[in-house]
C-alpha cells in the first residue's frame, strides 16, 4: 500500500500520527508496569525500565524514528492526549530513581538523571544496526551499567560542599 493509499483511511495525517503515538506510548507503560510488579530492588526497576525501553524501540525502530520527528506536531487536543501519557512515563522513571536514591542515600539530580537516560536510550534508532550491535537484552545491561555506576558514583553524598 502506498502512503497516499494509507491516508485514505485516516482522516489526516495528523490523526494517524496521534494514532501511532497514542498506542506506543501506551504500550510502553503497559509493557512496564507489569514488569515492575512485584519487583522491589530500586536498581533492578531501573533496569527493568531501561530493558523494557530498549526492547520496544529496536523491535519497532520505523515507528520510534517518526516519533523522535513528529514529537510536536500534534494539535487539536490529539497532543494533550499523548503528552499526558508521555508525562506518566517520565513520572514513572523519576519515581524510580528517587527510590534509588533513598535507599542508597544518594544526592543528585533527579531531573537531570532522568533526562540523561532518555537521552541516551532515544537516540538508539540513530545507530544501532542489527547485524552489528548487540541485542536489547545485552545493550539493556551495558547502558544499566553505565547509567547507575554513573548516577550512584556521583550521588554519593560529599563532604566537599557539591
Amino acid at each position: 500500500m502506498s502512503l497516499a493509499g494509507l491516508y485514505y483511511y485516516f482522516e489526516s495525517k495528523e490523526r494517524l500520527l496521534y494514532l501511532i503515538q497514542k498506542h506506543t506510548f501506551a504500550t510502553i507503560v503497559q509493557r512496564l508496569k507489569t514488569r515492575l510488579e512485584g519487583v522491589s530492588d530500586p536498581e533492578l526497576r531501573i533496569r527493568i525500565f531501561i530493558l523494557n525501553h530498549l526492547e520496544y524501540f529496536l523491535a519497532n525502530q520505523s515507528a520510534m524514528k517518526a516519533l523522535s520527528h513528529e514529537d510536536e506536531v500534534l494539535k487539536n487536543g490529539f497532543g494533550a492526549e499523548v503528552a499526558a501519557i508521555k508525562r506518566e512515563y517520565y513520572r514513572i522513571c523519576v519515581g524510580l530513581l528517587d527510590e534509588l536514591k533513598r535507599e542508597r542515600g544518594l544526592q543528585f539530580s533527579t531531573r537531570l538523571a532522568v533526562l540523561s537516560l532518555f537521552g541516551m536510550m532515544n537516540w538508539i534508532y540513530t545507530w544501532h544496526k542489527p547485524r552489528v550491535d548487540a541485542d536489547a537484552d545485552s545493550i539493556a545491561c551495558e547502558m544499566g551499567d553505565l547509567f547507575l555506576r554513573g548516577v550512584m558514583a556521583s550521588g554519593k553524598k560529599r563532604g566537599d560542599g557539591r
